[in-house]
């Protein structure tokens, strides 16, 4: 459906220069969606291949075992979309030994956007409501390190800022003025405590996402939490037990419809494009997570079950088997810390694992050695 306008122009000034600013009507969109045939299969398909994700998680021999990486997966993932060169081994291999060949900012980056979703998942847990005040600790948190420190971490803006182009003028968009920002954020955190009336997990999700690109409240990491808005939304509606839904990939791939489909929605009201993007996005996300949950399950079963061929060096080896599901790369040295098997123990364990072809070493150090769970790696294309 087409609709009006979905906001204001305001003429604005500055940094010298005048420009058209855009203020957003409120949650939820009026009229109202109009739900054909086609986007109700789709949200029904996104529907169901959320509750199969949920279920699949369950299948996990330790939810670690997906958290840790996965998590970590997105992060990379979301903040390619900013710019970032990291990948998940440069991370992983930092976490590990700090090491001095992988980009610092970009791992930093990488490594604030893990923290912060952390942060909130465990505020939710706990009882606290998804507001501006969790918003706010989320973002203090994504940008404490790294090239986005000096933005205000933490603080919605207080300057006008644009998207695309080098200036005001030449903008692909520009979002409202900062004297409008904590008006349409606070309607919007009325619209997500389902004011004025309740919407769906699914449906919140993705007009909340929208709206929050829109308003565009902080000076950097927009994109960052306003993709982690769509994950905190259905954990705290209790969709996703776990925050295993990450649609940063999807997003990144059709990076081009996504933005002309955001800029549909202001211009001309059709929510209606985007909400069968976005349940799409969810349908193809949740279903490849599922397809990866399997895979690792039925890996660590196969594993745990060689492992069991290796007589009295069983035990051990399966200590350190446990310890790699929650971490693909690892060294030495980390699995004497956390496993505490002696140096030796742990040695002999990972010649085993590697005779088995469960682990490989990475490069041919002869002290800090550090180790892969390959087909880990594989099945979720690190």
């Amino acid at each position: 459906m087409k609709r009006s306008l979905q906001g204001d122009y305001i003429s604005i000034t500055t940094t010298g220069e005048k420009a058209e600013a855009f203020i957003p009507h409120p949650l939820p969109p009026s009229p109202g969606i109009e739900w054909t045939p086609k986007l109700l299969q789709s949200f029904d398909s996104a529907n169901l291949a959320l509750g199969r994700l949920d279920s699949a998680s369950t299948m996990l021999p330790s939810t670690t075992l997906f958290l840790y990486t996965y998590i970590k997966k997105e992060a990379v993932l979301s903040s390619m979309i900013e710019g970032t060169q990291s990948s998940l081994s440069d991370l992983l291999l930092y976490e590990i030994n700090q090491d001095p060949s992988v980009p610092l900012a970009d791992v930093q980056e990488v490594s604030n956007y893990v923290a912060a979703l952390e942060h909130g998942i465990k505020r939710l847990s706990e009882g606290f409501p998804l507001s501006l005040r969790l918003i706010r600790e989320i973002h203090e948190i994504l940008l404490a390190r790294g090239r986005g420190s000096l933005s205000a971490p933490g603080e919605f803006r207080r300057s006008q800022n644009w998207i695309g182009g080098t200036s005001p003028s030449t903008a692909y968009f520009v979002p409202p003025p900062a004297e409008f920002v904590q008006k349409c954020l606070g309607e919007l955190e009325h619209f997500l405590h389902d004011s004025p009336q309740a919407t769906s997990p699914l449906l919140k999700a993705a007009l909340a996402h929208v709206q929050f690109e829109t308003i565009h409240p902080f000076l950097d990491g927009n994109g960052r939490i306003g993709r982690l808005l769509i994950t905190l939304i259905l954990c705290e509606q209790k969709v996703l037990q776990q925050p295993l839904l990450y649609i940063s990939l999807y997003f990144k791939t059709h990076r081009m419809y996504y933005y002309e489909l955001l800029n549909n929605v202001r211009t001309i009201g059709d929510w209606e494009s985007w909400l069968l993007f976005f349940a799409e996005a969810v349908t193809d996300t949740a279903t490849q997570a599922v397809q990866s949950i399997n895979l690792l399950a039925k890996m660590a079963e196969k594993n745990k079950q060689a492992i069991g061929s290796l007589g009295r060096a069983m035990s051990s080896a399966q200590i350190l088997h446990q310890a790699m599901l929650q971490r693909p790369i690892v060294s030495a040295n980390w699995l004497v810390d956390n496993t505490k098997l002696t140096p030796a123990t742990v040695n002999k364990s990972l010649t085993h694992l590697e005779s088995l072809g469960i682990v490989k070493q990475l490069g041919d150090k002869k002290r800090n050695r550090m180790f892969a769970y390959t087909e880990y790696m594989q099945i979720l294309g690190i």
